[in-house]
This record gives structure tokens, C-alpha cells and sequence, in this order.
């Protein structure tokens, strides 16, 4: 395999059912546009049905829309139905959609917008769709994470909406590593069976309508340093389509870009914060997260200190 990983090494998808969500514009749009070149049939899961039909016009190949807004349980629910009633199998589950440094604000469950757009959101429709993964082999849940993962980010049990303080940019930061934990645990649990992994990736810094909530303090720099740390939707996808396509990836790794600090380049294989491999945290935050929406993972439990099938080496 090229250490300059592209999209020319995407092996063939025909035959294989993907949904990506977030999948209208930005990574979600180069991630779904790739798949599809590929021969998959890509169901781009949007908020915006109408935007989403036009993100699916500019792609060639078997892609479809559907209606998916991830700060509702309910239409979370009613999207994973659909789903159901259209496909048997589900090969890829790309988690890509997400809300960064967004003001103080709630989801229609009363949840702090990034925590429940971002992971909850993710979590339950997960848990909704695994049943049509697990009998696939090769099939893979993909979950989007960041470099913010380790920006002032913790798991806060004690105030997980953040509703006695907010600060935005820890918040995103709580939200992106609860993805990553999400990931080492779901991996965790799936490698039992033996034909589902969970893999996670970030796009570095990538030019995206995710950044539109940028804090000032952060904007101005970005700005100057454009040219020189922020890279294509094209480029921040590849980490993504790596991890959802390489035969060689295994569960519970971790893809994003190969340049100097994670920023830009092709990606490879990377590690994440210590602090997003503590299994009691994770199991904490799944029980948590399955209580929160009332979604129950058709699998079993592993023993406090179960680690088959987690891969962390860089």
C-alpha cells in the first residue's frame, strides 16, 4: 500500500451498502462521493433533505437521501426504521456529522448540542443499525473524531450538559473524545463476533462549514495561517475513507493525517490522547450514554478488563 494513501486506493465498493451522515456538504459530501465512485451505494443521512438532494445530484453512482437530524432521539429512530425497511445489510456506518464551538444550547432531548450531536446522537443511531452489520464480514463503523479531542477535554460525570458552566471549546473537546471512547469500546464489545470492527479518524484542519463557529481569538490566526495548516475537505476525508476501505485496518485504530502534529497530509495510522484509552471511563460513558437515550446495543458486555480486538499502537 502507498504511503501517500488516496482515494486511488479505495478497492472496488460494489456490492456494499453505505450510510454517511452529515453527508451534504464538506467531509460527510467528499466521503459519500468517493464511496460512490467506488461502486457503493451511499445513502447521504442530512438534516436538510432538500440540500442533501443536491449534494447527491453532484455524485455519480447509486446515492440516495435520507432524513436525519441527530438532535432528536426521535427522528434518529425513525431514520434507522427507514433504513431498515430498505436495506437487509449495512457494510459501512460513517459517523461523520457534527457541531463544533456552537453557543450554549440544547437539542430537542435537553442535551448540550455538541455532547448530543456529536456522540449521543451517533451513539444511539449506532446501536440502532448494528443488527444489519453484524452478520456482514468486512462491515465497519466509522466514527469522526478531532484534534480537539485534547483540547481541555474530559468526560465531566458530573455535569455532562454542562448546565452550571459552559465553555464551548471544552465542551467540542468532551464531545470528540467521548467519540473516540465510544469507538474503543464498541470495538471492544464487537470483537467477539468477529465481523463488524470499530475504527475511528480525524481530518486534521480542513476548510469546512463545521468551522463557522470559530471563537475570535481562534479566527484571526486561522485566518493568517490558512494557507499553511488548513487543508481541503478532499485531503481531511481521506482519513475517513482509509479507515472505512483499507483491508489492512484493524479495530480500534485510529487514522488521521500524516503531516506534523496531525494537521495536514495523507493519513496513516495515529494514537490519540491517553486519556481516551482509560476503559473504566468508557464503560462509564456507555452505560451513561445507553441510559441517556434509551438505546441498548444487541451485544454483550466484556469483562472491567477486556482488551481483545483493540488496537492502540502508532
Amino acid at each position: 500500500m502507498s504511503e501517500k494513501w488516496t482515494t486511488a486506493n479505495i478497492p472496488d465498493q460494489h456490492g456494499r451498502v453505505a450510510v454517511v451522515t452529515g453527508a451534504n456538504t464538506g467531509l460527510g459530501f467528499e466521503t459519500a462521493k468517493a464511496l460512490a465512485e467506488r461502486g457503493a451505494s451511499v445513502v447521504l443521512a442530512v438534516r436538510n433533505v432538500e440540500k442533501g438532494e443536491r449534494a447527491a445530484a453532484r455524485m455519480n453512482g447509486d446515492v440516495t437521501v435520507q432524513a436525519l437530524d441527530l438532535t432528536s432521539l426521535d427522528s434518529v429512530r425513525a431514520a434507522a426504521a427507514a433504513l431498515r425497511s430498505r436495506f437487509d445489510r449495512l457494510d459501512l456506518l460513517i459517523n461523520n456529522a457534527g457541531v463544533m464551538y456552537t453557543p450554549k444550547q440544547t437539542t430537542r432531548d435537553g442535551f448540550e448540542m455538541q455532547f448530543g450531536t456529536n456522540h449521543l446522537g451517533h451513539f444511539a443511531l449506532t446501536g440502532l443499525l448494528l443488527d444489519l452489520m453484524l452478520p456482514v464480514p468486512g462491515s465497519r463503523v466509522v466514527t469522526v473524531s478531532s484534534t480537539g479531542h485534547r483540547l481541555r477535554a474530559a468526560i465531566h460525570f458530573d455535569d455532562l450538559q454542562w448546565e452550571r458552566s459552559y465553555g464551548r471549546v471544552a465542551a467540542y473537546g468532551q464531545s470528540k473524545l467521548a467519540n473516540l471512547m465510544f469507538t474503543y469500546e464498541l470495538q471492544r464489545r464487537l470483537a467477539a463476533h468477529g465481523t463488524t470492527v470499530a475504527v475511528a479518524a480525524h481530518p486534521g484542519v480542513s476548510s469546512t462549514e463545521l468551522a463557522r463557529n470559530t471563537p475570535a481569538a481562534f479566527r484571526l490566526p486561522l485566518t493568517w495561517l490558512a494557507p499553511l495548516i488548513i487543508q481541503t475537505p478532499a485531503m481531511g476525508a481521506l482519513p475517513t475513507l482509509r479507515a472505512a476501505t483499507d483491508p489492512a485496518v484493524l479495530g480500534g485504530q485510529y487514522y488521521g493525517p500524516g503531516g506534523r502534529m496531525q494537521i495536514m497530509g495523507h493519513p496513516r495510522l495515529v494514537t490519540s490522547s491517553p486519556e481516551s484509552y482509560d476503559v473504566a471511563v468508557q464503560q462509564r460513558l456507555w452505560a451513561v450514554s445507553e441510559d441517556l437515550t434509551g438505546v441498548a446495543f444487541p451485544l454483550d458486555a466484556p469483562g472491567q478488563a477486556a482488551s481483545v480486538g483493540l488496537s492502540v499502537k502508532a
